[in-house]
């Protein structure tokens, strides 16, 4: 019990001293330590990195669940360490509505057809848009999480820490200048002390005590200076450490991925005749007039470059030769999962032969390694001159 009150007592003290130190520093009354300008830019770089990384995951959440209470109770069970309940997307549901009309009203009528070739489509991109949802919240959520309940509690207990070192520094310097001043003083109103009597023998008794507060204050400031130093160090590295730029190349990747997925699903790009008002055969081309009527009942899927569209005949790599103009050498940034056969794996740091062909997508080129070739995305590349 007697070591903790003294444990206790100490803190307190030490608790005041600093108390007393920041006061005085916000009132302009002691001298602030300064932290050299490369460090400042590290800190105020870290403050800049975790409120983006706050924004840029709420934003986030926000994007991959709108439901505000749906998101309340992932969070619930998150922090119950339960498994959250799978749910079924809105593409699944409305797949689910078109499948269970089309059995009611008659698979085998136009319209019936329509629904289940329709609700077909819908039902491959609502598995899409689920399985990107929890590869995004694996992929992309997991890490900047990580970072703000791990990493970043323990820059802010470093931090914590360094200012208390720093604080204990400027008081051990207050401490050793008042000293000074004080020894300096004596000595310039007491220059030469006999000591033939009591009260002589009191000055030199005092002013040895001074010696000894000197001697202490010093002591006392090149361990806080140590300590100081050694936290400093400490709490740099671990602010040069920060970057969790490795989470966006795979969540770009897996975006990718189902953009291809969605874009090359079988959408139907012709509907029976009877269910767009049109009395023709199904298989004879849609008039000018049903043409209006579908477009005006049936949304229609752009097509995007680079990926063949539903009917056309894909470039076989086989026949793709390089251009008059030359190819070009790039450094892989990145590892790349081919998401089909016409693309082409990519290794990190690795070394390929890059070319583009009339027509192609800007955001793809073709790539060669050895024998294999295939198209690679430009954002995983460092093309070299």
């Amino acid at each position: 019990m007697d070591f903790n009150m003294k444990k206790l007592a100490s803190d307190a003290g030490i608790f005041f001293t600093r108390a007393v130190q920041f006061t005085e520093e916000k009132f302009g009354q002691a001298e602030k330590t300064e932290l050299d300008a490369h460090f400042e830019n590290l800190l105020a770089r870290a403050d800049s990195t975790k409120n983006w990384t706050e924004k840029i995951l709420r934003q986030t959440e926000v994007l991959l669940q709108p439901n505000p209470s749906a998101r309340v109770e992932e969070f619930l069970y998150e922090k119950l360490d339960r498994k959250v309940p799978s749910r079924v997307t809105n593409g699944e549901l409305l797949a689910q509505y078109m499948t269970e009309a089309a059995n009611e009203l008659g698979p085998e009528t136009p319209y019936g057809k329509t629904l289940i070739k329709v609700g077909e489509t819908e039902k491959c991109l609502g598995a899409a848009e689920r399985d990107f949802i929890h590869s995004a919240s694996i992929n992309f959520l997991t890490p900047l999480r990580n970072f703000l309940e791990g990493d970043w509690r323990t820059i802010s207990k470093e931090r914590r820490i360094l200012q208390n070192r720093r604080l204990d520094l400027d008081a051990c310097k207050a401490r050793l200048k008042k000293a000074k001043a004080a020894e300096a003083k004596a000595a310039v109103s007491s220059p030469l002390i006999i000591p033939h009597n009591a009260q002589g023998l009191a000055l030199l008794s005092l002013e040895s005590c001074w010696g000894k507060d000197d001697r202490r204050a010093e002591q006392e400031l090149r361990v806080a200076q140590t300590e100081f130093d050694r936290q400093a160090e400490v709490t740099r590295l671990l602010l040069e450490g920060i970057s969790s730029t490795h989470v966006i190349p795979s969540h770009f990747a897996q975006g990718t991925r189902h953009l291809n997925l969605t874009q090359n699903s079988s959408f139907p790009s012709r509907f029976p005749g009877t269910f767009v008002g049109n009395t023709e055969p199904a298989s004879s081309p849609l008039s000018s007039a049903s043409l209006a009527t579908a477009a005006a009942t049936i949304p229609v899927v752009p097509t995007v470059a680079g990926i063949p569209a539903t009917g056309e005949a894909a470039i076989s790599l086989d026949d793709v030769a390089p251009p008059a103009s030359g190819t070009r050498k790039a450094r892989v940034l990145y590892d790349y999962e081919a998401a089909d056969s016409s693309e082409l794996a990519l290794l990190a740091d690795e070394l390929i032969t890059v070319y583009s062909l009339p027509g192609m997508d800007p955001d793809w080129l073709i790539g060669e390694r050895g024998n294999r070739k295939g198209k690679v995305p430009v954002t995983y590349l460092e093309l070299l001159s």
